[in-house]
């Protein structure tokens, strides 16, 4: 496609777009009557309008049941996670069996990494992103002390090339195979966090099979914004949060996969609760865990459903627009976003900063800024109404949105950065 950095253009690809109705089940900020410029999807998404209803009807079943809401409630809070089944499968490339709503991301990630990374003998390694989130490393970092082991030498990170931002596949693959029998596990986040690099999942989980590594991510980046395959592909296990592209609210519950190959297998370890065991033997309280079915086998406490039934609309949003059509509108709002920043960049001589984000990308644009001047623009761009997100030391994180950003966002984001750059001068 041929793009031009004009209204008119903006707003013909706006007419033509076949999710355009979705923008209006979404709550805005507002910045002089207007919406502001949402770009920021990738850190928190916005508010679903039916989220307030969805809350209320649970409210109302608890004031009308009280405990016998578990059964009675309009949606009963006793089987409230089943109804996620469907989407989370769609959302990750799965089976319902092999997904479930639960917990928080990092704590989920612990609780996969107890059945899943097994250091035993010389197969010790654990390989992941460099510059991970800090969650993600506390946890690798926790995890592998839990163990008897040392970090530093057992924690492997993958860096880019000297004067590269991306980490290229073939230094991915080729430090699997060097690491070989010694690898115990694999966990890389799908998406990274900082320059918005989408990793190569599935060659990954090929990769690590071959070497007989377990292979698990972190999709807290990856989850809503990319397309994914995670039973296909054969991962073992992974995570994500739902507040981010799958657009819940702060804090809601997360999310986890298992393989159905694992199911079966009864000898895994767990950190058990509960809500692991089968449900039509729940109340009977044997002692002695015997786990659920799938990815249920890892729960541990009833539903947080005040939290769920947030998470239910949104992602029931999700559903109704599909996962092939928000990748699509994906793919070109961002090209148009790039194609606006380099026409901007090529026009202008105050112009500091440079798109790091390689090809391999889903919605987010991490913008590189020169000198001193990139927190001056991004509070320039914050008080003319775009809302963004300033990561140290020096990049700007933008991700329009396909279920609620417009081409006319991304036209209207490229007038306040010239404004913004004419006004820092």
């Amino acid at each position: 496609m041929i793009y031009s950095n004009t209204i008119e253009f903006a707003k013909n690809l706006d007419h033509q777009d076949e999710l355009k109705e979705f923008r209006k089940q979404f709550h805005f900020p507002q910045h002089n009557g207007e919406n502001k410029i949402y770009f920021t999807g990738n850190s928190l998404g916005l508010m679903p309008k039916k989220a307030k209803d969805a809350l209320q009807q649970e409210l109302d079943d608890w004031a009308e049941f009280g405990v016998d809401g578990h059964f009675e409630a309009k949606n009963p809070w006793f089987s409230y996670h089943e109804m996620f089944k469907k989407g989370l499968a769609e959302v990750v490339g799965a089976k319902p069996l092999e997904v479930t709503p639960m917990g928080g991301l990092t704590s989920n990630l612990h609780f996969l990494m107890v059945s899943f990374y097994r250091p035993k003998g010389k197969r010790v390694k654990l390989l992941c992103e460099g510059k991970a989130f800090p969650s993600d490393q506390y946890a690798l970092e926790t995890q592998v002390k839990f163990h008897g082991l040392n970090p530093e030498d057992t924690i492997v990170e993958l860096y880019p090339r000297e004067g590269e931002v991306g980490i290229r596949k073939e230094d991915i693959l080729n430090k699997i195979e060097e690491l070989g029998d010694e690898l115990a596990l694999i966990m890389i986040g799908g998406v990274n966090y900082y320059t918005g690099q989408v990793f190569p999942m599935e060659e990954i989980t090929k990769a690590g099979h071959a070497v007989g590594s377990v292979v698990g991510f972190d999709l807290a980046h990856a989850a809503g914004n990319v397309k994914m395959e995670l039973h296909k592909w054969g991962v073992d296990f992974a995570a994500w949060c739902s507040y981010k592209y799958l657009n819940s609210g702060p804090g809601s519950v997360a999310g986890i996969f298992v393989h159905e190959r694992h199911s079966e297998c009864k000898e895994l370890d767990r950190f058990a609760g509960w809500w692991g065991t089968p449900s039509e033997g729940r109340f009977q309280m044997p002692k002695g865990f015997i786990p659920a079915a799938g990815a249920d086998a890892w729960q541990l406490s009833n539903a947080p459903v005040l939290a769920m039934a947030v998470h239910k609309v949104a992602l029931d949003l999700h559903l109704e627009a599909g996962v092939d059509r928000l990748v699509a509108k994906q793919k070109k709002l961002t090209a148009y976003l790039e194609f606006v920043l380099k026409d901007i960049s090529d026009r202008l001589s105050s112009v500091n900063f440079t798109v790091i984000t390689p090809k391999e990308r889903g919605s987010q644009l991490s913008i590189l800024t020169e000198g001193s001047g990139g927190k001056d623009l991004f509070n320039k761009m914050t008080e003319l109404g775009v809302v963004a997100d300033w990561r140290e030391p020096n990049v700007i994180r933008v991700a329009p949105v396909p279920m609620y950003n417009s081409f006319t966002d991304v036209f209207n984001f490229g007038q306040i950065i010239e404004k913004s750059l004419e006004e820092i001068k």
